[in-house]
């Protein structure tokens, strides 16, 4: 049997302008937007860390200085709260800077969410690696990076992750038509991005976190652009579909949150305040004071 060394390395796309959030985005990125006390990106980052990642490449914009500022080490700060006698918060902040090793590239090339992966070769090499948005994560156990790779480890591979979605909501998202190899593990046929209720082959939404091999540079590098003109992830997958298996693995014991979206994103909040230690008890019983 091969023995296949782990998978070190992830890829977060995070050079997007976040036009749905509007005017907040304008200066702070989508990424950094807070869940309660921590940002979206930072959830995202634990993730692939749980999962046995730690070396991460963030591709950012020149509007994205505050995801690097937040991942680095704030002598500074920590010298305040060392003063103030604040413990439990310095190892809060030293904690986040030492998750993982970070890297960050700007982002160069057309619009599309397959440019940044490609910006991101000549750090990956040719290894395997993963790719995960910064906007929005789904929490589970174990985590769901972690269960795409365990695919990987058996299969070889690519591995993207999948979740059963409402049919009302298939218009949202890319639509995988599978053939079943085992529990929630199957073989993509087609992939159908944003299709009508009445084109979707089915529910089962493949996206969010992708295991990908080096074969996959090439296909991005000769794409040529797709919808809106823009260079799509998805589109190189659909080629490199041609000539090896692409795995769905669906994502069990987890809950998908679309931070992306606004009225998704206030429902993590509120998701998120209710579970907070310190916060819970107070919270509920605001909520519960509310005359809806």
């Amino acid at each position: 049997m091969e023995i296949r060394k782990p998978i070190r390395k992830a890829v977060i796309p995070a050079a997007g302008f976040g036009t749905r959030f509007l005017p907040q985005t304008k200066a702070m990125p989508k990424e950094m937007l807070p869940i309660v006390d921590k940002p979206i990106i930072q959830y995202v980052v634990e993730e692939l860390v749980d999962s046995g990642i730690k070396e991460i490449v963030i591709v950012t914009g020149w509007h994205k200085r505050a995801i690097e500022d937040h991942f680095d080490y704030p002598n500074e700060l920590i010298h305040t709260l060392k003063e103030q006698g604040k413990e439990e918060m310095i190892d809060q902040v030293k904690r986040t800077a030492e998750l993982a090793n970070f890297v960050y590239i700007r982002q160069k090339g057309p619009y599309g969410n397959g440019t940044p992966v490609l910006c991101a070769k000549d750090v990956i090499g040719d290894e395997p690696f993963v790719v995960i948005w910064g906007d929005e994560f789904i929490y589970s156990n174990p985590p769901r990076t972690k269960q795409c790779l365990d695919v990987f480890a058996k299969y070889g591979d690519p591995v993207i992750s999948a979740i059963r979605v409402p049919k009302n909501d298939v218009s949202r998202y890319g639509i995988a038509e599978v053939t079943q190899v085992e529990p929630f593990i199957g073989q993509i046929k087609r992939l159908v991005e944003k299709p009508s209720i009445e084109e979707a082959p089915g529910n089962l939404a493949a996206h969010g976190c992708y295991v990908l091999t080096p074969d996959i540079f090439p296909l991005l590098a000769n794409l040529k652009p797709g919808k809106s003109n823009e260079i799509w992830l998805t589109d190189a997958i659909r080629e490199l579909m041609n000539v090896r298996p692409v795995y769905a693995c669906e994502i069990q014991n987890g809950k998908y949150y679309d931070t992306g979206n606004k009225l998704e994103y206030l429902k993590t909040v509120v998701e998120f305040a209710l579970k907070h230690k310190d916060l819970n008890g107070a919270f509920r019983e605001y909520l519960k004071g509310l005359k809806l």
